[in-house]
């Protein structure tokens, strides 16, 4: 590994810290908040936030003061992760289940020990759920990540429940390696996976994997909304669609490409994060 000898530049690190707070909060940040939780000069960490504002990568909520990501950012971020080609090919099918269950659906991937979202599709005034395209979340507590872990080797697994842990997000959250096992195993059998409120309150999500050659995981897709949206009632339905969705999307990238061809960046990434009108 190569030695860390170099000094970091003082002002892009508390730069990134800043940055890293505002990936974690849910409702943005403001002034006092990020210099209480960063532990930065007041004048410091003003100077930076006006700095990634005049660049675009942050922007001020002028009623509530709080600080969010900006548009430039999130360019940024889809041109690095999203620009797979796995994505092209499933849209057609990601924006089909959107309509027909009229919930938001997700393109994932794992990557670094995380799921990875990489496409979304939702209709314009439907409950937000915080997600977005570069987003990153645990693979224990979302429909994403299990949906792809369920199909991983026993040690495999293991390996990334030491590396990461299993995060309590709130008090539905899975947190015991037995348990989770068990939820896996469930996950195998039934095809499908559940986020059962375990990420954010309120919000649950089934998940499905998707397959490529030789039967290898590669992927992931989800249907997400409210708790009262995905209920007891409607799960049969949901599920089905979900499964028959991550099969087509399965045998579609099959044919003429290898897993490594699917996960290979665009020449010219194209942003699929999107939001259509009631009227699509």
């Amino acid at each position: 590994m190569r030695a860390m000898s170099t000094d970091s530049v003082p002002a892009l690190d508390k730069g990134l810290t800043i940055l890293e707070e505002l990936a974690i909060s849910k409702a943005g940040r403001t002034l006092p908040e990020l210099v209480q939780s960063t532990g930065l000069p007041k004048s410091s960490v003003h100077s930076l936030l006006v700095t990634f504002e005049r660049r675009g990568y942050i922007h001020r909520n002028d009623r509530t003061s709080r600080y969010m990501f900006g548009l430039r950012l999130f360019n940024l971020t889809d041109t690095a992760l999203p620009g797979l080609r796995l994505r092209e090919q499933a849209a057609p099918y990601l924006c089909s289940l959107m309509l027909k269950t009229r919930l938001t659906t997700h393109l994932g991937i794992m990557e670094n020990h995380q799921a990875a979202l990489v496409a979304k599709f939702e209709l314009s005034g439907v409950p937000s759920f915080g997600t977005w395209v570069g987003k990153r979340m645990d693979l224990h507590s979302t429909s994403l990540g299990k949906a792809i872990i369920a199909h991983l080797p026993e040690h495999e697994l293991e390996f990334i429940n030491r590396e990461r842990g299993l995060q309590r997000h709130n008090e539905n959250t899975i947190c015991s390696r037995k348990r989770l096992k068990e939820d896996l195993a469930r996950c195998l059998h039934r095809g499908y996976a559940i986020d059962d409120e375990e990420d954010q309150l309120g919000s649950r999500c089934l998940g499905a994997p998707i397959f490529g050659r030789e039967n290898r995981v590669i992927a992931s897709i989800s249907v997400c909304g409210t708790s009262a949206q995905i209920a007891t009632q409607n799960l049969p339905e949901l599920s089905r669609e979900l499964i028959q969705t991550a099969n087509a999307i399965s045998n579609a990238v099959r044919i003429n490409n290898s897993d490594d061809d699917l996960l290979r960046p665009f020449s010219s990434p194209r942003s699929v994060n999107v939001v259509l009108n009631e009227t699509v």
